[in-house]
């Protein structure tokens, strides 16, 4: 087989568990499809970027299983009698947009009881402990929504939660931290949040030279479509400096890394232009509720490419996607963010 073909073969077996049941299993066919949207000649350093990077950040289901299987076993967090433990917490199933949380609380209830005899359901106790579990926290939206609701209606007076996740991005951690702080205050409550995490993940305006997510060292040369579109941009794009493949090392290199920042970024407003449905947040990076380029993530779950991941991997019709998504509706998006631009 040539590289090409080697390389197409390898991001279908990476990601061989996407969706699985509900898509058909992706292929090299598939991948080629994908990614012959480019020009040909970026496409094979696309192909031979994205296969290193999605090898770190592919979240598959083996992975997720170990991960909420040492969960129950976690000695910092659950002590020395783990059973006793988990039996007295009191688990939070309040997502209001999407079905990750359930689906994570779905996973850990078979282990949970594979290991200690007792599901989720029969857990609970008279202490006010609760656990969050989900994924990935991105922007933080979703998991100060989730908790600024339950806070305001059915939280006790005082409570202590574990919000627990596999990754979470520094700056929406940060941010949702900060503001179910606020949430707290504001109702009077005392909630005490330890944060559970696997993975972090910088992406921080402050640390943005040493980030693992998509910040374009500049905007790609002649390209009118890019530069009109950061030209409408009332705040201008922050670009990072080169030498940098992140604090996770997810990049192969500045030279792989700056192909997928630029040549995603030019596929994403070529995107808009053809997706007329997107709206402001759905920017060409990702989504994102801040005005930049986009988020910029290149986490994907077996379960779901996440929004806040570029359009090229994920946007649909007439666009082909890599990740073909599940998606939350336009009006789940503004609640997420506030209904601002």
């Amino acid at each position: 087989m040539s590289t090409r073909d080697d390389l197409l073969a390898s991001i279908a077996n990476t990601s061989k568990d996407y969706q699985v049941g509900v898509r058909p299993a992706p292929t090299p066919a598939h991948v080629d499809r994908w990614v012959n949207q480019f020009d040909s000649a970026v496409q094979l350093p696309i192909l031979t970027e994205l296969d290193h990077v999605l090898k770190k950040t592919y979240f598959n289901r083996e992975l997720v299983a170990w991960f909420l299987k040492g969960l129950i076993i976690n000695k910092d967090l659950a002590g020395n009698d783990p059973c006793s433990f988990w039996r007295g917490i009191n688990f939070l199933d309040i997502q209001q947009g999407g079905n990750s949380q359930r689906d994570m609380l779905s996973l850990f209830d078979s282990f949970l009881y594979e290991h200690c005899g007792v599901h989720v359901a029969g857990c609970g106790g008279t202490e006010p402990v609760y656990v969050y579990l989900d994924d990935v926290i991105f922007t933080g939206g979703r998991v100060l929504q989730d908790m600024s609701s339950w806070i305001k209606t059915s939280a006790p007076a005082k409570a202590k939660v574990h919000i627990i996740t596999i990754a979470y991005h520094r700056g929406g951690q940060y941010y949702a931290k900060n503001k179910i702080a606020e949430v707290a205050d504001a109702a009077k409550k005392k909630i005490e949040l330890v944060w559970w995490r696997c993975i972090e993940i910088e992406d921080t305006k402050a640390r943005i030279n040493t980030s693992d997510v998509l910040r374009p060292t500049m905007l790609p040369p002649a390209d009118t479509l890019v530069a009109a579109y950061a030209a409408g941009m009332q705040h201008k794009p922050i670009f990072r400096t080169p030498s940098s493949v992140g604090m996770n090392e997810f990049f192969s290199s500045e030279t792989g890394r700056h192909v997928l920042e630029q040549e995603f970024l030019k596929a994403g407003v070529r995107i808009r232009q053809m997706c007329p449905h997107f709206i402001a947040y759905q920017r060409p990076l990702g989504t994102m509720g801040l005005e930049t380029l986009g988020f910029g993530s290149l986490i994907v779950t077996y379960r779901n490419c996440p929004n806040n991941a570029p359009l090229a991997l994920w946007a649909g019709d007439p666009w082909y996607p890599l990740f073909e998504r599940t998606t939350n509706s336009a009006t789940a998006i503004k609640r997420l963010f506030g209904g601002t631009s």
